[in-house]
C-alpha cells in the first residue's frame, strides 16, 4: 500500500459521512497507512468539534443530511480555513462534480474508488497545505 507521506510528522484526516460503514472503512484505510483519522457523521457534528480548522485534509461525503458536504465547504472557506478537502459521493452527478471543482477541491471521487487512489491525493494534498 502506498505511503502518503514518508516523514515523521503526524498528519491529522476528517472523515465526515453519514454511513458508518463508510467512516469505518476509511478509517482503517488511513489508519493503516499512518494517519491519523477522526470521524464525524454529519458536518454539524464536525462543526461542533473545536479541533475543526486544524487537520490537514478532509474527507468529506458530498451529500450529507443537514448541511451539505458542498455548504461546509462554502463554510470553512468563509472561516478562512484552506484546509485541502476530497469529496466523495454515492452518485457521478456532473453538477455536483462542477460545483465540487468550483469549490477548489482536492479530488472528487465515487465512493468506490480504489483505496490506492484515495490516498495518493490525500498524500498530494497534504503535501500541498504544509
Amino acid at each position: 500500500m502506498e505511503q502518503p507521506v514518508s516523514n515523521s510528522q503526524k498528519f491529522f484526516v476528517a472523515v465526515i459521512d453519514d454511513n458508518a460503514g463508510v467512516r469505518k472503512s476509511l478509517g482503517r484505510l488511513l489508519k493503516a497507512a499512518h494517519l491519523h483519522p477522526l470521524l464525524y457523521c454529519s458536518a454539524e457534528a464536525f462543526l461542533a468539534d473545536s479541533k475543526c480548522l486544524f487537520f490537514h485534509c478532509l474527507v468529506i461525503d458530498i451529500q450529507l443530511p443537514g448541511i451539505s458536504g458542498l455548504e461546509l465547504s462554502e463554510k470553512l472557506a468563509a472561516l478562512g480555513c484552506d484546509t485541502p478537502i476530497i469529496f466523495n459521493t454515492g452518485q457521478d452527478n456532473p453538477e455536483l462534480r462542477r460545483r465540487a471543482e468550483a469549490l477548489g477541491c482536492a479530488g472528487f471521487f465515487l465512493k468506490v474508488l480504489p483505496s490506492d487512489d484515495l490516498l495518493a491525493a490525500i498524500s498530494r494534498a497534504v503535501g500541498s497545505s504544509l
